[in-house]
């Protein structure tokens, strides 16, 4: 296979995206399919942002471009991206830049409910920024929920188990029937 491959697991905050992108990459390396792993939230973490950049688009891609050939250049086609907003249909561009116009992008958009996803965060935001965490989660899931292309799989995560999650995930993908 040459032809790049890109999992984006999106979703609001809380969700679980890392932790399932730990899980699909879990179940990847049972079945020996090659893959990459790469948390989006660090590939623009900078601040102030550049200028020019407020919205740190440019310097993800630059970043995710550079993170990429090196995983190419050791064979690598399939790539495990998890991002709150990489489903949307706008960041297809991104991924385009980085690992080539012939990427095949498959999307999936994790859902949870405002309860499940207040309780996660309320463990892991431990520090100043829980509150704006909490509003932005919300935000981002009404944005998700109208913007994401038809094509998105949808994956309910609300009381399921992270193996069970990412069994349905990387089912999206086909890879485990394509090697």
């Amino acid at each position: 296979m040459d032809q790049p491959e890109a999992l984006l697991i999106g979703g609001r905050a809380g969700v679980g995206k890392t932790t399932v992108g730990w899980e699909v990459s879990a179940r990847l390396k049972v079945a020996e399919i090659a893959h990459a792993v790469v948390e989006g939230d660090f590939m623009g973490y900078v601040h102030p942002a550049p200028d020019g950049d407020p919205h740190r688009a440019g310097i993800t891609e630059r970043n995710l471009r550079a993170v990429w050939e090196n995983f190419a250049e050791l064979g690598h086609r399939r790539l495990v991206y998890t991002n709150t907003v990489s489903v949307l249909a706008e960041s297809a561009s991104l991924f385009r830049q980085a690992m080539g116009s012939e990427v095949r992008i498959i999307r999936v958009l994790l859902t949870a409910t405002d309860d499940t996803t207040a309780r996660r965060l309320k463990g892991r935001e431990i520090g100043s920024e829980l509150e704006r965490e909490l509003a932005n989660s919300a935000h981002k899931a009404r944005l998700l929920d109208e913007r994401v292309p038809a094509d998105t799989v949808r994956v309910a995560t609300d009381d399921r188990t992270v193996v069970d999650i990412a069994r349905e995930v990387v089912a999206a993908t086909g890879w485990l029937h394509s090697g």
